[in-house]
């Protein structure tokens, strides 16, 4: 009983008051960093405009990395896969959620990063990522330390990094990273390359945050204090995972995507990393609380990541774009949400560079009016499986038509 109650307490964390809380439309506005050193809102819309000025004729390339726990090996398999393959292109913006937020700096800098990227999944430094607090969690805010993310955030979101990323900003590309704003519940969008361009010598430790923000699992890490000047003022607000909101986005909005002239070509892509199944099999669960809360959260994940899917493909389709998609078959031996094990990271990362690379991972859904997609004849390269290969991934493209 004295254990219980003493969990009860502990400091009250950093949040606005009810009329400071800074209204927004989630997955609309971004909060981007000035010259100035101040954020300021921007629209879709607002953000629209800017890329179209910047862009001229050149086409315009998205590529959106979703929440999925441990699954992050997914998405950074199926970049370097794409390397191999011959298949990738250089995105104008790039967004992450969670654990697609770690991948998504590697993303937007590109091929040249492929072997920090490859490391990181390959050579076991996940594993161990997940550092009990034992007693402390009774006292404190997450079962597990944040320590162990935050030092191989540290790690690999160095100088190097992040001025290769400013350099990128300079240029007018995004990256964008999502977290949930734990007082006010709703998604913030952070444009990480003004970060990185504009933040000074706040540059690194703002960087890091947001990155250890978007992947901290609610009571499983500790929620991460954010400190940013907005409005003429410091402000400090908590932020937790931005999967609990969002988990995925495309920015622009669908609705303000630029549509391609009658008959002409697409000048516009859009490509979505799940990094996980959209549904779920049966499968043994142990009868212990880890066990249980993990299972419960990839049965959640599945349904509203599937559900977010349907609707932004049915909105950009809308516009006359066509979107790519993959996600992870249902029958890939996934084993939970938290499995960090270095073999477990290492299977799933060659799984998927092997799909890429064979050409296997993409399913179209074309725009109004376009081809619908025919499925191929699998390469002797490919694993038995892609997620070209699921008839069930490549049915919800069929449920928007």
């Amino acid at each position: 009983m004295l254990l219980a109650g003493c969990a009860s307490l502990g400091p009250q964390l950093p949040m606005e008051a009810a009329d400071e809380i800074e209204s927004q439309e989630p997955a609309l506005g971004v909060r981007t960093l000035g010259a100035d050193g101040e954020f300021e809102l921007l629209s879709s819309r607002e953000l629209a405009r800017r890329l179209r000025t910047g862009l001229g004729e050149r086409p315009l390339r998205i590529l959106a990395l979703s929440s999925g726990g441990a699954s992050g090996a997914f998405g950074a398999g199926a970049l370097a896969g794409s390397t191999s393959g011959g298949e990738r292109p250089e995105f104008t913006v790039v967004t992450g959620v969670s654990s697609g937020a770690l991948v998504a700096p590697f993303a937007f800098l590109g091929p040249a990063w492929d072997p920090e990227m490859r490391a990181i999944f390959t050579t076991g430094v996940t594993d161990g990522i997940l550092q009990p607090r034992g007693l402390g969690a009774l006292f404190g805010s997450s079962v597990y330390s944040g320590e162990p993310l935050r030092r191989l955030i540290e790690h690999y979101a160095d100088d190097a990094m992040i001025a290769a990323i400013a350099a990128e900003a300079a240029k007018g590309r995004l990256l964008l990273i999502a977290t949930t704003d734990f007082s006010s519940g709703e998604p913030v969008i952070w444009d990480l390359g003004s970060i990185a361009l504009h933040g000074g010598r706040n540059a690194k430790p703002l960087f890091h945050g947001v990155l250890l923000a978007s992947a901290s699992v609610p009571g499983m890490l500790p929620p991460v204090v954010v400190s940013f000047r907005s409005g003429g003022r410091l402000r400090r607000e908590t932020h937790v995972d931005g999967g609990v909101t969002l988990p995925f986005f495309i920015a622009p909005a669908p609705e303000d995507l630029p549509q391609p002239a009658a008959g002409g070509p697409q000048s516009t892509m859009v490509r979505v990393i799940i990094d996980g199944p959209l549904r779920n099999l049966p499968r043994p669960t142990h009868a212990n609380a880890l066990s249980v809360f993990s299972r419960s959260l990839s049965a959640g994940l599945s349904h509203i990541t599937r559900t977010q899917l349907e609707a932004t493909m049915d909105a950009v389709r809308q516009r006359g774009v066509s979107i790519d998609y993959a996600a992870i078959p249902a029958s890939y031996p996934l084993r939970g949400a938290f499995d960090f094990a270095a073999e477990a990271q290492r299977s799933l990362f060659e799984y998927a560079a092997s799909c890429a690379a064979a050409d296997r991972l993409w399913i179209p859904a074309h725009a109004r009016g376009g081809g619908e997609h025919k499925s191929e004849s699998r390469p002797a390269s490919a694993p038995a499986t892609c997620p070209a290969d699921d008839s069930y991934i490549e049915h919800v493209a069929a449920l928007t038509n």
